[in-house]
């Protein structure tokens, strides 16, 4: 199966709810009423008591109680809810896919996320922008999964998890092309930017990319991070698996962890994760 064949299949693409399609479409938008997004994200109760859960969560740090969609959007701004409604979307459009530990999968997924939006916001990058890139990254594995018979996939997952950092590389040499490009396929499809098009095909690899994408190298950083937390590696193994060269490339020094400058100073470290995503493991409801 080749990578048009993957995506063009409209009965196994995942079903986006309505109100994630109009966020979709707000990317490209110049102007977009808050109101109307408002209205059509309290018409789903749900949702509304999601991203209300999420909003008084800790991670915002949010001075008053917010009660309502409108005091959210007043509180976390656009961009923030519609971060937050887009991953949950994307959460529940991905519910079912078999050969893949969703909650192992969505939990990387997230730690990524927040780890590349905090390095973002160290280095003056768009950090909501960054944190929508990280959590889309992934999905390219999602409709994988959902669309490749098993004894393709099945080689693959035992050279390279599909966490593991080599799976591009495995996936490139026996598929001919790797989930990044099918992540970066389904945002094309679903009218999202160009440039968090083209980020997302990056992510795996930024350094084959003709062109240094900033963005999606804080990812790739974020995933090595998650990984290292989910995967539960030790030091070492995290210290001999840092991608180096897309850290000196983003002039990142290695002292943002206590995994790579276990002698450095804290106050430069970045928070632990219990910290750092306290409050939006309801994302991954």
């Amino acid at each position: 199966m080749d990578l048009k064949t993957l995506v063009d299949q409209p009965g196994k693409l995942p079903t986006i709810p309505k109100i994630v399609q109009k966020l979709i479409e707000s990317f490209n938008a110049e102007n977009i009423p808050s109101t109307e997004i408002a209205q059509q994200i309290a018409s789903d109760p749900a949702l509304s008591a999601k991203l209300l859960r999420l909003a008084n969560s800790a991670y915002f740090h949010v001075s008053r109680t917010v009660g309502t969609v409108d005091d959210a959007l007043r509180m976390l701004g656009f961009v923030m809810v519609r971060n937050l409604v887009l991953s949950s979307g994307m959460v529940a459009a991905f519910r079912n896919t078999p050969g893949i530990d969703l909650p192992r999968f969505w939990r990387h997924t997230l730690y990524t996320a927040c780890t590349a939006r905090w390095l973002a916001e160290r280095a003056e990058i768009n950090g909501d922008m960054v944190f929508t890139l990280s959590m889309m990254h992934g999905i390219g594995q999602l409709q994988m999964h959902l669309c490749m018979a098993p004894d393709v996939l099945k080689p693959i997952d035992a050279q390279a998890g599909v966490l593991d950092p080599r799976r591009a590389e495995v996936e490139r040499e026996q598929l001919g092309f790797h989930y990044g490009q099918v992540s970066s396929e389904l945002a094309h499809i679903w009218h999202f930017p160009n440039v968090l098009i083209a980020a997302l095909a990056d992510v795996p690899e930024p350094l084959a990319s003709p062109v240094f994408d900033k963005p999606a190298s804080l990812v790739h950083l974020g995933c090595w991070r998650a990984r290292a937390e989910v995967l539960g590696w030790s030091a070492e193994e995290a210290q001999a698996a840092y991608p180096a060269a897309v850290a000196d490339r983003l002039a990142l020094a290695p002292d943002w962890t206590d995994l790579l400058a276990p002698d450095g100073d804290p106050e430069l470290w970045m928070p632990p994760f219990e910290t750092l995503t306290q409050g939006l493991d309801s994302l991954l409801d």
